[in-house]
């Protein structure tokens, strides 16, 4: 009898447990709803963590990476996600790992990903990002290979911004990838290739005459070239 009054007593319980559970996550979804209704992203973030522990789901999870992301909150998105490359990962994962990561400034880590969205959906503007990762980690080869297709396969309506001045301001894509371009030519041989590279610049801001870092690069570039020619004047001993 005793027996039978536990037995009775746990199944009461798991079953006002799943009672439970099944009423906090449609008040977190009815919550999630009126958050997403009233532009509040951090009830949204909030609602989403709730139903994720609730329900735990990988279109959750990378959901919630994703509205990190979007936030600018990088380490948060990454915390949520991982690091770690998966076969299995969803577009919107491999996104948030590589925008995340680089932002972190982890670029080694960041080209594995955004590497895998190229493969899956090839397009300028990641072309552009690979470019950009490979010329600062020194991988001059694989950043002309994507600079050359982003070229290729830039379109009119392409634009990329840019924030070194207080005031940001944006380009077209075409021109971003000259400028890289320059770079890159530059970095080959960096006294050799000083004219090559500038008159690439030249060419970028014939393109996009409002490009201030185009301007600032052309004028160290033209500096160490001077620097440079005195250098050679200066007589051996």
């Amino acid at each position: 009898m005793k027996r039978l009054l536990l037995l009775l007593v746990l199944v009461s319980a798991f079953q006002m447990q799943g009672q439970s559970t099944s009423e906090l996550i449609k008040h977190y979804e009815a919550y999630y709803k009126q958050m997403r209704a009233q532009g509040d992203v951090q009830g949204i973030i909030n609602a989403m963590t709730h139903l994720n522990v609730l329900s735990p789901s990988v279109q959750r999870k990378d959901t919630l990476a994703y509205i990190y992301m979007s936030e600018q909150k990088f380490v948060q998105a990454l915390n949520t996600i991982g690091i770690d490359q998966k076969v299995d990962d969803s577009d919107i994962a491999i996104e948030v790992k590589a925008v995340s990561l680089k932002s972190v400034k982890q670029p080694e880590l960041a080209i594995k990903h955004f590497v895998e969205m190229f493969k899956r959906n090839p397009n300028a503007l990641v072309a552009y990002e690979l470019a950009e990762l490979n010329l600062q980690t020194q991988k001059f080869d694989e950043a002309s290979k994507h600079i050359t297709y982003g070229l290729a396969n830039v379109k009119e309506d392409m634009t990329k911004a840019f924030y070194e001045t207080q005031q940001p301001y944006q380009v077209s894509l075409k021109a971003a990838f000259m400028y890289l371009n320059a770079l890159s030519v530059y970095n080959k041989d960096t006294k050799a290739n000083i004219d090559k590279a500038v008159d690439i610049l030249d060419e970028t801001l014939k393109t996009a005459p409002n490009f201030n870092l185009v301007q600032l690069t052309k004028t160290e570039l033209l500096r160490q070239k001077q620097a440079l020619a005195q250098a050679a004047a200066q007589p051996k001993n």
